[in-house]
């Protein structure tokens, strides 16, 4: 998330230049806007397009969609869709890393390109470090444009860019989606990176994706082709150094490193052995048919001009509704504030069944969003919702060829955001359940009419999650305490397990500050 830092006395630092600095500003580059999504017409003619138009056709008005909830899944998934396209690839995310997976799949964009691909690359400026030559090489290619969302000035230090145009940094383009063709496309809460593709020995994210089919996708590419023409999006030339043709061939040069490297030859090898992709390449891969919405807020929250009853999280309330009877939630940020204390408890105390799977302070990378929500566990433990924190994991990354069940059976810290209402809405996407979710980054996520998807989450809560979390319990005398499952024994811990005494008192600190609306 932008703005976070596990260094919590870092955001007080922050906080205080920026006040001093915000009176300076930039000139912003001469925004200039083209290109549009292709049709899902214009490309039934693609392999893609002869591949799932029949299927939409026999399921009219529905979307096909299949959970990608293992890492080497999720990164499969994207190679495939690239090596697959035709016409088109637009991309959006909002951290690109400069690593295995991050380069490989630059190259394969760039393979794309060669091959008459028109790819569109918009990323958020705030995660894509040491990139710049790069992604100014690709935008060289006649065939790939670049843009950034809300680009910082400072290229080397981008934190300057915090500290004179606060009120525009802090806004950044949170919304994750990989659309091929105007065919399929993948969303979810995964940035491209080895830590969220199971690739990095050590750190990994537990996250969720869904690769979809049918009329959600034209949805998709709509929004797509919103936030590309958005006075947000600026064109790489307009804000990266020029490249050269040395640039060029370093890129190559780069990539070729990266692809004979021994982690990724031995990582390609177990994508290839894949079930799931094997599945996807002969056509068979299992598929939930339900209606399905898309959620997307304005790029124009970005610059801050989007009044409260258009955000996101107002289009899922008058979607979905108040819950009846339950409510199930996985988010890896999870800052309920005040407001989503009371609305949350009123639910629990009107007969809801309310469940929350967060990280704990030991699994999370960044302490200072669980100051955000530690202040608040007592009132909702009080009113009957009940509280599950994922685990550190004993090792800091699954093995390639491990197969993480849903939401946390292995990696080191919970990515996901998902939930499900009255078994019967899934929600997933990028949006997670804090202040910087609802009001300055945008999001985007597709809630889906589907019992079979909603029972999914409701099942991860009575086996996987347990398994993987301190349930966190209230005692007679107010105080906390959580219950580990260890060796199928119920283990009591009154402290936060597997935490130091310094980083409890740093989270008792930080959650006194008045900082939640940047959480």
């Amino acid at each position: 998330m932008s703005f976070r830092t596990t260094r919590m006395p870092g955001i007080c630092l922050m906080l205080c230049l920026a006040m001093f600095l915000a009176g300076c500003s930039h000139t912003e580059p001469k925004h200039q806007t083209n290109t549009v999504a292709l049709s899902a017409e214009a490309t039934r003619d693609t392999r893609l397009g002869q591949a799932i138009t029949p299927l939409t056709e026999r399921h009219k008005s529905l979307t096909g969609i299949h959970l990608l909830s293992g890492p080497n899944d999720a990164f499969a998934a994207r190679m495939l869709l690239t090596t697959a396209a035709e016409r088109s690839l637009d991309i959006q995310s909002y951290i690109w890393r400069n690593d295995t997976s991050g380069i490989l799949l630059l190259k394969a964009l760039q393979d794309a390109a060669d091959r008459g691909v028109r790819v569109r690359l918009l990323l958020d400026d705030n995660g894509n470090a040491g990139l710049d030559t790069a992604l100014a090489t690709l935008d060289m290619h006649p065939n790939i444009e670049v843009r950034l969302f809300n680009p910082f000035y400072w290229r080397k230090l981008k934190l300057l860019g915090y500290l004179t145009d606060f009120k525009h940094a802090n806004r950044r383009m949170h919304n994750k989606s990989f659309t091929a063709d105007n065919q399929a496309t993948i969303i979810g809460g995964r940035n491209i990176g080895d830590e969220y593709f199971g690739a990095s020995p050590d750190a990994s994210f537990s996250d969720l994706d869904v690769l979809a089919l049918g009329p959600v996708v034209q949805e998709l590419s709509h929004d797509f082709d919103r936030y590309w023409a958005s006075q947000s999006s600026f064109p790489a030339a307009q804000v990266l150094p020029p490249a050269t043709s040395q640039d060029l061939a370093a890129l190559t040069l780069a990539a070729s490193n990266t692809k004979k490297s021994k982690a990724a030859t031995s990582y390609m090898k177990v994508l290839g052995e894949l079930p799931t992709i094997q599945q996807l390449i002969k056509g068979e891969l299992p598929l939930e048919w339900a209606r399905a919405q898309m959620v997307s807020d304005d790029p124009a929250k970005g610059r801050g001009d989007v009044p409260p009853q258009d955000l996101l999280i107002r289009q899922l309330v008058d979607i979905i509704g108040e819950p009846t009877s339950s409510l199930n939630l996985v988010s890896s940020y999870f800052v309920p504030t005040e407001t989503g204390t009371q609305a949350l408890t009123a639910l629990a105390r009107n007969g809801v069944k309310v469940q929350v799977f967060t990280n704990s302070l030991a699994a999370t990378d960044v302490a200072a969003v669980h100051a955000g929500y530690a202040k608040w566990r007592k009132d909702l433990l009080t009113a009957g919702i009940k509280l599950f924190e994922m685990k550190r994991s004993e090792s800091s990354a699954p093995r390639p060829d491990s197969r993480p069940g849903r939401f946390g059976s292995s990696g080191s810290s919970l990515h996901a955001k998902t939930f499900s209402v009255d078994g019967t809405h899934f929600f997933v996407g990028s949006y997670n359940f804090d202040p910087r979710s609802a009001t300055l980054n945008t999001e985007l996520g597709f809630i889906v009419d589907s019992p079979v998807l909603a029972r999914k989450i409701d099942a991860a809560f009575k086996t996987n999650i347990p398994k993987s979390s301190y349930e966190v319990r209230l005692s007679p005398d107010g105080s906390l305490y959580w219950l580990e499952y260890v060796d199928n024994k119920l283990q009591r811990h009154n402290t936060e397990p597997d935490t130091t005494a310094w980083q409890r008192a740093s989270v008792w600190f930080v959650s006194h500050l008045p900082i939640d609306w940047l959480l």
